[in-house]
């Protein structure tokens, strides 16, 4: 007796109500079962009952960016393939720093190229998810303010052993991984300073997706 398999699953990060309706329109059209987070907080509540073979997350978004949220799916779901989407790149390539398998330029980019990824990863995903268990994921720690001094700063949490400690920032560049030693074991921690609060993004409007023939 045969029996239908499962749909894949796929989880829609993004904090444009427009956006998430019109990616859950393509993926459901393709069969996938689809689910959507308005931030990275609300996906990492989502993640909690529903583990998805695909996360595609929008990196500029308030209370909790795609960078920082990706950085944490990464350490703690390494097994789920990623595609980052953004409408302030103009590459197809993942930006610096991303951690993510593949990127979707908002406005720029075919949504038959997404679906397409979105297909390709989960046919590989045995593959990304040892690359992924077998590289460490820097944190992506937010700026905290300045102290009483006026010096820019931000609080490393130790990956081992889970305390935390100040750090000064002393220039703003583009997003990189450092290093730096705890200061309460010898750990080392590999971090990237989330600066996208100072990324200027497209304006907020009706999205210009490409439509091509036969993708609504």
């Amino acid at each position: 007796m045969s029996t239908t398999p499962e749909p894949h699953r796929i989880l829609v990060v993004d904090d444009e109500k427009v956006i998430r309706e019109l990616f859950v329109r393509l993926l459901q059209e393709e069969g996938y079962e689809v689910a959507t987070a308005e931030n990275g907080f609300d996906a990492l509540l989502k993640l909690k009952r529903f583990l998805p073979d695909v996360i595609i997350s929008d990196l500029n978004m308030p209370e909790m960016s795609g960078f920082e949220f990706l950085s944490v799916v990464r350490r703690r779901f390494p097994k789920i393939s990623v595609i980052a989407s953004s409408g302030a790149y103009g590459s197809s390539v993942v930006p610096t720093g991303v951690l993510a398998d593949a990127f979707y330029a908002k406005g720029q980019d075919y949504p038959q190229n997404l679906i397409t990824t979105v297909g390709a990863l989960i046919q590989t995903s045995a593959a990304q998810a040892t690359a992924h268990q077998e590289a460490t994921a820097p944190v992506w720690i937010p700026r905290n303010g300045k102290d009483s001094n006026g010096i820019p700063y931000i609080v490393i949490t130790c990956t081992e052993c889970l305390r935390s400690f100040p750090l000064h920032v002393t220039r703003e560049q583009n997003p990189e991984v450092l290093e730096t030693s705890c200061l309460f074991c010898s750990n080392t921690v590999k971090y990237i300073i989330d600066f996208s609060l100072s990324v200027t993004s497209p304006p907020k409007g009706p999205p210009s997706i490409r439509i091509r023939a036969g993708v609504a």
